[in-house]
């Protein structure tokens, strides 16, 4: 094969693996869009911890608050220097309760939202499809976006996600939308 056609395969190669790795993802603004076009027909869960978006942030655009992972704060991860996370057991059964309020599906439209998008949104997308779900898309950066590599604002998540869109968010989570533990002997 001549090495025109080997580079030019290759790059369609690549092109379509990630064609496919991004087909699971949104960005914040398609996300708004379908929320306000199709909301009655989706389900947009936000699946950070609650206590991550009582510092953080968070948008009522979300239908709700259900962790994928919980943060466990008897074991401490000492190299990354954070408390560890553990899947949250009921995330299937609290995502299926939420469908059906809504009168949805395990083929309706799920979008999830962590802070980033790699680390829990991607992820609990992934975890839902294995399950069963069909049709689950994640928010590419998340609410708060990615970091900043270089210069003055280096390290500091100012840059593309929910909150640096211009859409719709705030600093108080919404009471009703947000996860609560089940009261202890339930």
């Amino acid at each position: 094969m001549k090495p025109i056609v080997v580079s030019v395969l290759f790059f369609l190669t690549v092109a379509m693996s990630a064609q496919a790795e991004d087909a699971l993802s949104v960005t914040p603004e398609q996300t708004w869009d379908a929320v306000q076009e199709q909301g009655d027909h989706l389900l947009f869960i936000d699946v950070r911890d609650p206590v991550e978006i009582m510092f953080i942030g968070f948008t009522d655009a979300v239908d709700r608050n259900i962790p994928f992972q919980l943060v466990d704060r008897t074991r401490w991860n000492d190299e990354k220097g954070v408390f560890a996370m553990d899947i949250n057991e009921d995330f299937v059964a609290q995502v299926d309760a939420a469908l059906k309020e809504k009168g949805l599906t395990r083929d309706s439209l799920i979008i999830t939202m962590c802070r980033s998008g790699s680390a829990r949104g991607k992820p609990s997308a992934d975890y839902l499809l294995e399950r069963g779900f069909t049709n689950v898309k994640y928010i590419d950066n998340g609410f708060q976006g990615s970091t900043v590599k270089d210069g003055e604002k280096k390290g500091f998540r100012v840059q593309n996600g929910w909150q640096n869109s211009g859409l719709p968010w705030s600093t108080k989570a919404n009471p009703e939308k947000i996860y609560r533990f089940p009261a202890s002997g339930t």
